[in-house]
Parts: C-alpha cells; structure tokens; sequence
C-alpha cells in the first residue's frame, strides 16, 4: 500500500511540475500578446479579439479531449498539450508584418487548444492518484500552486517584454516548455487516467443533474472575473493611470499569487463536506463586493487618480481572497463528482464550461470597457457572480459513491 502511496504521489509531484511550467509560460505569453498590440496602437476592443478563439478552441478542446483521455490515456494527452504549445509559440516567431490580428487568433487557438488539454489532464488524473478523503487539500494545492504560477507568469512576461524583447522571450518560452515535454515524455506514467472501457461519443455530455448545475454556475463564476480581467484592468492602469508595462503585469501577477495562496488554504476554511452548502454564499458574497467597487469607481472617476486607485486595487485583491474560495470549492466538486472511471469526460465537460465562460467574459470585456468604462465591466461581474450564487444553490454535498457505484 506503501510503495503505491508513493508512486502515486510522484506521479502527482511530475504532473504537477508539467502543469506549473505550462502555467508560467501561458500566463507569459498572453500578456506578451497583450502589450504588443497595445503597443502597436490596437484599442481594446481588437485586443479582446486576439484572445477570443484561445477561449473558443478551449471550449471544444475540453468537450473532446475528455472524451479522447479516456480513451488513450491522460499522459498521451498532456503531452500533446506541451508540443501544441511549443508550436503556437513558434507561429508568434514570424517577421513583424506578418503578426496581423487573424494570424495571432490562430496561433492563441492552438494554445487555448494546448493549456486545456493540459488542464484537463492534469485534473483529471488526480482522482485515481489520491485517497478520496483528501482530494480537496490536494485539488487545492494543486489549483492553488497553478494560479500563483501564472501570476509568476504575467510578471514573467511583462518584464521579458519591457527589457528583453517580444521574439526573445518566445524562444525562452519555447525552451522552458520542450525541456518539461522531455521529463513528461520520459517519466509520465503512460497507463496513466485510461479509462477501463471504450469511452462511447455520446458519453461527450454529462447526464449527470449536480455535474450540471455546477457547471452553469462555473461559466457564470469565470465569465464575472474575465469581463473586467482580461482587458479593462490592465488597459485602464496603463492608460489612465499611466503605469508601466512591468508595473501592471506586477500588479496582475499579485492578484493572481494571493487568489492562488488563498486556493491552497481553501479546505481549512470550510470543511470539506460544506463545500457545495456554502457555495452560494461565497459567490454571492463575492458579487456584493464587486458592486461596490463598481460604485466606488463610478462615483469617484476613473481619472480621480489617488482615490480611485486605492479603492479599485484593495476591492480587487479582496476579490481575489472571496474568488479564490469559490473557485477551489468548484474544482474539488467537479473531481468528486466526476465517475471513477473515465473522470476525465466528466471534467473535460466541466471545464468546457468553465472555458465557455472565459469567452463570454473575454467578448464582454472588450465592448463593455469600450463603450462605458471598467466600472460598467465591475457592474457586469456583479450580475454574473449573482446569478452563478443561484445555480449553486442546493448542490448536494457528494454524489462521488452514487456515481461510482454504477461504473
């Protein structure tokens, strides 16, 4: 029982470090993408765009790639996931006049192709990794680690844009990531999250009514924090409040770091058998405060320096604290929920609309910043937050020996 605890979790330790390096270099490279264009004088509106097929392709890469891990195995998953990154990165290598808009929307297709797969796979092979009464503390650590990592990322790659170069820092990129594809390759267990049967095409959709709502209520959760995420915050630093490209990917990369930290510690918080009767608190919790920053703004001016700053910076690092707790309860449910074989088409369903919601947000934050500004982007979080506080209600508390007592 011993040396399989501990296979187990080296296993867990090499998806980890897969995961964390294809975390870094993502959260690198979108900002790389971000300040490129904004810096060639793209307004926000475009901006959105480029990032609108990475969300679209990762809606149907989580549908299918499900469905595809069960069948070859989640280590053959993931890997694919490294090399379609290492390639969309070198679709970015090209002379300056062929990065056009459309071309940069396909090569974010392939890497919103790559970090779901990716995601997927490592989600999903934590359930046959660990003892079921503690796959919260390790989802936790897992999600909490990952997110930190990315905001490592957004530094990472602001900083490598201001001092280094656009093409310089795709190729370190490009290092980083062929060097974890060769430890994945040579190390990964290859049985690893294959299902027992043929997984059925028409197994894609979950039949099950919690795995759902709780993924209503997920694409509602992400689609709240992207509306103003993605481009309003970080246009708006830069251009009304006149920060610096490494100062605003620092700021991002913070936010990002402390909503990780919070992920990790999210079982000592609540118990793991309250995480779904809770659920909705937290979210409408969460959608309290963001319409009271969004008042805050909207009442002091975006172009009132100091004050709007202040109160802008600390509502959205209290945003984090809540979100973070919201979003480690959603991806402990969606593992316990998830069959015991074959989990990957459950979480790959789940994540399909979690990657449905990041579009959604990313669309709105684009036209809704444009049009009215980033309190207008807050006021439309707060709504989303509130209506995935009402698709939470009434999840029940597990349904993980229902679901595996019919496998």
């Amino acid at each position: 029982m011993s040396d399989r605890h501990d296979t187990g979790m080296r296993q867990y330790g090499l998806i980890c470090a897969n995961y964390w390096t294809f975390t870094i270099t993502d959260g690198a490279l979108r900002m790389l993408v971000l300040w490129y264009f904004h810096q060639q004088g793209y307004g926000a509106l475009a901006v959105a765009s480029l990032f609108v097929f990475y969300e679209l392709f990762g809606v149907f890469t989580n549908l299918f790639g499900g469905w595809l891990g069960a069948r070859i195995g989640l280590n053959q998953t993931m890997n694919l996931g490294l090399l379609l990154q290492v390639a969309s990165l070198g679709l970015l290598l090209v002379p300056a006049e062929m990065l056009t808009v459309m071309w940069v929307m396909m090569a974010q297709a392939g890497s919103g192709i790559a970090k779901d797969l990716n995601k997927m796979s490592a989600k999903s092979a934590i359930k046959n990794l660990v003892a079921k009464d503690q796959l919260f503390t390790w989802v936790a650590r897992l999600t909490g680690s990952k997110n930190s990592l990315k905001g490592l990322g957004f530094f990472v790659g602001s900083l490598l844009f201001q001092f280094w170069g656009f093409q310089e820092a795709l190729i370190l990129l490009m290092v980083l990531l062929s060097v974890a594809l060769v430890a994945s390759l040579l190390l990964l267990d290859k049985r690893l999250g294959k299902s027992q049967y043929k997984a059925k095409f028409k197994e894609l959709f979950s039949n099950s009514a919690a795995l759902n709502q709780l993924s209503a209520a997920r694409l509602f959760l992400f689609a709240a924090r992207d509306v103003w995420f993605v481009v309003a915050l970080p246009v708006s630093l830069a251009q009304f409040f006149g920060w610096s490209h490494s100062a605003v990917g620092g700021f991002l990369a913070g936010w990002i770091v402390v909503y990780g930290l919070v992920q990790g510690f999210a079982p000592q918080l609540v118990r793991q058998n309250k995480a779904a009767g809770s659920l909705w608190f937290w979210a409408a919790l969460l959608s309290a405060l963001t319409a009271l920053i969004a008042v805050s703004i909207g009442l002091n001016g975006e172009d009132s320096r100091l004050l709007s700053q202040i109160l802008l910076l600390s509502g959205l690092l209290a945003f984090a604290g809540i979100f973070a707790i919201n979003s480690a309860y959603h991806s402990y449910l969606v593992v316990a929920y998830a069959r015991a074989d074959g989990a990957s088409l459950d979480v790959g369903f789940y994540y399909m609309s979690n990657a449905l919601g990041r579009l959604l947000g990313t669309l709105l934050s684009g036209w809704v910043y444009a049009s009215f500004g980033l309190a207008a982007c807050l006021g439309v979080s707060a709504i989303l937050l509130l209506l995935a506080a009402v698709l939470a209600w009434g999840l029940p508390a597990s349904v993980v020996d229902k679901q595996d007592a019919g496998c």
